[in-house]
């Protein structure tokens, strides 16, 4: 923990022992007039002002556990305290602050090797390896061929194929027919498998393999090996409470030569695998053969934190409803700064005007019924590793949050709708409770007048958006959720996502949609029920 961290939360922390006391006036029923008076406080003007500051240069990008995100940190908390916030985290010394602290193992990339029989091959150069948790000596692995890896009503890769114990690879994607028909599906639309090699990973996993390897059959080798060059891979980030107990099966990302060599095979025959699947309509199968792999792996324990402030309710006060972003980014790569200035600055000043809008509507004694959580997390950019820790340690009861508005990027207008910056997409509203969708909706057609576009929420999105941000790790929870999201851009996770691209109007356009769907959810007299389950 940094002096800096240690300082501001001995400092703010004293100060807010009187300042959590201080008194308010008494509530007062609130009305769509009253409504509009603290949205209005939400201003282009001022989440410019907070954005500069957190998407500076001088954030250093904002990286999970660097010095520049904990400076981001304390401006945070600072904020908070600012709008009189409650601190709801209690420190051993009994001081409350804002700074929900969590362990991190940092592992630097392992240094593996896998033998064919014919070559030795090395990562990075050769291929690349993630969910190596220890050092592996020479061992030797049984590899077994599974198509696509799927497994579904129409199709499986799995049907009487044992993997117990061995090591399975597959093909990225899914199997397509002539007719550009997937064979999952039965339709031209693809299905939830074509992007999603961690669920392949993990439904390997589950039938007991040993290793996955995963091959992207579009790639020539040459492409692979520019892409191992450019992919720069990192250390990765894990929650310290969990990584003990979590042995994940690794997972090699390999190229055509390489998985030809794993097969014994020549590549002409792994790619005819795909033409095979795709005329029979039914799994190919590949004699099985070996391998030896080793691996090394360094590591240390970093230190992040969420940070977390509390607008108390008044006579509904113990039921919670959650407003989030995250304020970490992906720090300095390659001596250029990604300063994250949409993804996600402009999620956290949304976060610091709402919180400062809904405080001062308490302390003119309009504050809301049920107590509003503002919530910015670290470890987003690493596996929402954030709020995966808050709802695994929540400061108040997961069965008493009522709902979870997430902000992830909402500065920026995507391709789709160029020249038309009103509009924003949500994500997961109808997913879990029918008056939460309608609520958003009724807001916005009251107030806001935003064009809604629910592209993002079909469950056949490739994007998989709905499971990409913070808001996931409470609807896992069955805690109903809306997701923020202007699209992706050309500057999405680039060093050139900077403040002079943010359009703070459509901030805070969106922002105060956020304020009026809080204000209901905060303040009508029953609970939103969980009716819905589209997950």
């Amino acid at each position: 923990m940094s002096c800096l961290i240690h300082t501001q939360k001995t400092f703010i922390g004293a100060m807010l022992l009187g300042a959590a006391t201080l008194g308010y006036a008494q509530p007062s029923r609130p009305t769509d007039a009253t409504a509009r008076e603290y949205a209005a406080t939400i201003t282009a003007e001022e989440l410019s002002r907070h954005l500069h500051i957190i998407a500076a240069d001088s954030m250093q990008g904002r990286d999970t556990g660097s010095p520049g995100q904990k400076m981001a940190a304390d401006y945070i908390a600072a904020q908070f305290f600012d709008s009189n916030l409650k601190p709801v985290i209690k420190y051993p010394d009994g001081v409350e602050g804002y700074y929900q602290e969590f362990e991190l193992v940092k592992r630097m990339p392992p240094v593996a090797s896998l033998e064919t029989g014919t070559q030795r091959r090395e990562s990075p150069r050769d291929f690349l390896v993630q969910g190596v948790q220890t050092a592996v000596p020479s061992t030797p692995l049984e590899v077994v061929f599974a198509g696509y890896g799927i497994e579904s009503e129409r199709y499986s890769d799995y049907a009487g194929l044992d993997v117990t114990g061995k090591g399975v690879l597959f093909f990225a994607g899914e199997p397509v027919g002539k007719r550009g028909t997937s064979l999952v599906t039965g339709t031209t639309s693809p299905s939830e498998w074509t992007n999603a090699t961690r669920k392949k990973a993990e439904l390997a996993r589950q039938k007991g393999a040993q290793a996955v390897f995963i091959l992207y059959p579009d790639q020539s080798s040459e492409q692979f090996r520019q892409s191992l060059k450019a992919y720069g891979q990192g250390p990765s980030l894990k929650l310290k409470y969990k990584d003990a107990a979590q042995q994940n099966a690794p997972v090699f990302t390999v190229g055509r030569e390489l998985a030809a060599e794993i097969m014994g095979v020549s590549e002409k025959t792994l790619l005819r695998q795909r033409r095979k699947i795709a005329r029979r309509k039914k799994p190919a199968r590949l004699p099985n053969a070996s391998v030896t792999w080793s691996a090394q792996v360094s590591e240390e324990t970093v230190s992040s934190e969420n940070v977390l402030g509390l607008v108390p309710g008044t006579d509904k006060k113990d039921e919670i409803i959650v407003i989030s972003a995250h304020y970490d980014h992906v720090g300095v790569q390659n001596g250029q700064v990604y300063n994250g200035a949409d993804d996600d600055g402009s999620g956290t000043v949304a976060v610091l005007e709402l919180a400062q809008a809904f405080a001062r509507a308490r302390s003119d004694g309009f504050g809301p019924r049920r107590s509003i959580l503002f919530m910015t997390v670290s470890g987003e950019e690493k596996g929402l590793l954030g709020s995966e820790f808050y709802t695994a340690h929540p400061v108040f009861p997961l069965q008493n949050t009522v709902a979870n508005l997430n902000i992830d990027m909402i500065g920026r207008v995507d391709e789709a709708h160029a020249g038309n910056p009103d509009y924003i997409y949500l994500i997961g509203s109808d997913k879990l409770s029918s008056e939460l969708h309608t609520i958003s909706e009724e807001a916005n057609g009251r107030f806001t007048k935003l064009q809604l576009d629910y592209k993002y929420n079909d469950p056949a999105d490739p994007n998989r958006f709905y499971y990409r941000s913070d808001h996931y790790n409470f609807a896992k929870n069955k805690i109903p959720v809306i997701f923020y999201f202007n699209g992706t851009h050309a500057d999405y996770h680039q060093p050139t996502d900077d403040v002079e691209k943010i359009d703070f109007n459509k901030i805070e356009k969106i922002a105060r949609l956020v304020f009026f769907t809080a204000w209901d959810v905060a303040n009508r007299e029953q609970r939103i029920k969980v009716d819905s389950f589209k997950q």
